[in-house]
């Protein structure tokens, strides 16, 4: 395997770096260097290749350059005679702390049982999560180097860390809308848990794609002309095939009939500003004819993790199926780097109008919809206290499981986890309109308080100022550990719990 360098950490910024910038990414690789010296990885390595490694990521999904130098240093501290409070010495407050929290994320060992062990790193992440958030990507980066060098440890290893990485860290990616690294953990892991599936699949993969390529240039070649024509400024127009593992779970629910599965391969068209999507997606579906039921916009409404894109399946040259997405770039970058393609347009912004530095804190801000997030991250933690059994309950469903969103009737947007009711979407909003509610409304129409409700729904709760105890038959069907806490607490005060 060749050996990164500088230069590779340095050449994979998607910003052109600032002096600031290289100064401090040069500096921690240097201390590295140093750190690290004579010791070696299992695979006989130079041990410094993986922080190295950590740090190449980082900068290829546009972090900036404080925590690409937390991810080269992000050993030192506990793996080297470095100690923390030189490193603070040395680069400061911020960079320390995010090596800190790296590292006591890391001094999680398995012990006890597994459920044991799964309950407490994902509690210790969560935690670190709502601190900063870019603890919790160093150490996506750090498991992805970690997973692609996996080959070198015993079988019985392999497997343990492959489950923990598909349980615990594929999630945490998803959440955080970083699909690149989501697919490659995804892909990583289900090679050693399920070996005899993933060649399966990935044999199936490769045959149909490369029966398809040829297709999928043509449409290419024939749509960037049509766009051309309609006076469409197109970026980028590419294929994209499916990751071996979500191949695997569309095969699962389509009884493993290829054949049944219309996005195997994509064209993602990527355009300037959002009015280009609308108009690029009339112009496909003149030179393609559209499937009905088969469009969707991503853009009115995203998906849960911040995901926009116009999606649309059509039959393309020789009538055969294809799936094609629409997006600008921003939306783009926020598709493959999720939360972190925002320091990518930060460090833009700052550049474009420097006049503006003076206002920035100098710790980076987190995007305000993941704020939103994280805050419901702090609350959730303090209504689950210490229970484990409704602690690990309700990540799984709060947080892990697939998510829709439903509308109030003055449209504001409400993140639910699928299988939601009325009774969670009410304490969604307020406790005290949980705690009143005596009917719903979902699209207009009366239905029963155990409805699931379903993604675009507009939801109406009807209330009673004169109800003053939940129903503790709701504690039955609700989803979400908000509500199921809410309730709990109201009838342990009314003494009926």
């Amino acid at each position: 395997m060749a050996q990164l360098g500088l230069n590779d950490i340095l050449g994979a910024l998607r910003n052109k770096p600032s002096e600031a910038r290289v100064k401090v990414i040069t500096k921690a690789y240097e201390l590295a260097q140093t750190a690290h010296q004579g010791q070696k990885r299992v695979s006989g390595e130079d041990y410094v290749q993986h922080p190295i490694a950590v740090a190449k990521i980082l900068a290829e999904i546009g972090m900036g350059g404080k925590t690409i130098a937390a991810g080269l240093l992000h050993d030192a501290a506990e793996d080297t005679p470095i100690s923390l409070e030189e490193l603070r010495k040395a680069f400061g407050e911020e960079i320390a702390s995010l090596v800190d929290g790296v590292t006591k994320l890391g001094k999680i060992k398995l012990r006890g049982s597994h459920e044991e062990y799964y309950l407490e790193n994902l509690r210790k992440m969560l935690m670190a999560m709502a601190a900063d958030i870019r603890v919790i990507i160093i150490k996506l980066a750090d498991r992805l180097h970690n997973m692609q060098t996996l080959n070198v440890l015993p079988p019985e290893k392999r497997e343990r860390i492959a489950r923990e990485t598909m349980e615990v860290y594929v999630p945490l990616a998803n959440r955080l809308g970083i699909g690149e690294i989501k697919s490659q953990l995804a892909d990583l892991a289900f090679r050693y848990i399920e070996p005899e599936k993933y060649v399966q699949t990935k044999e199936l993969l490769d045959k149909k794609f490369s029966e398809t390529e040829k297709y999928v240039n043509q449409s290419i070649r024939e749509l960037r002309k049509e766009l051309k024509k309609g006076g469409i400024n197109v970026i980028d127009i590419h294929g994209r095939g499916k990751s071996v593992h979500s191949l695997y779970m569309k095969l699962i629910t389509h009884d493993m009939d290829i054949n049944r599965i219309y996005d195997l391969a994509a064209l993602r068209v990527i355009v300037p500003e959002v009015a280009d999507c609308y108009e690029a997606l009339g112009i496909v579906h003149r030179r393609f004819r559209p499937m009905v039921g088969r469009i969707k916009d991503f853009i009115s409404l995203p998906k849960p993790n911040g995901y926009q894109s116009l999606h649309t399946t059509v039959f393309g040259p020789e009538g055969k199926i294809l799936e094609v997405q629409i997006r600008t770039q921003k939306m783009h970058d926020e598709a493959e780097f999720g939360i972190a393609a925002h320091w990518i347009y930060h460090e833009r912004e700052k550049k474009r109008r420097s006049w503006r530095r003076y206002i920035f804190p100098k710790r980076t801000p987190t995007p305000s919809k993941e704020l939103i997030w994280i805050r419901q991250l702090r609350e959730w933690q303090s209504e689950m206290g210490r229970d484990d059994d409704a602690f690990i309950e309700g990540l799984k469903i709060d947080f892990f499981q697939n998510h829709i969103f439903a509308f109030t009737p003055r449209g504001d947007i409400i993140d639910l986890p699928e299988g939601a009711t009325p009774i969670d979407f009410a304490y969604a909003i307020h406790s005290e309109v949980g705690n009143h509610a005596t009917g719903a409304k979902a699209d207009g129409k009366m239905v029963t308080l155990d409805h699931r409700i379903s993604n675009g729904q507009v939801i109406e709760i009807l209330t009673a100022k004169d109800r003053k105890v939940p129903n503790k038959d709701w504690l039955r069907f609700t989803k979400t550990s908000v509500a199921k806490s809410h309730i709990r607490r109201e009838l342990r005060r009314a003494g009926l719990l």
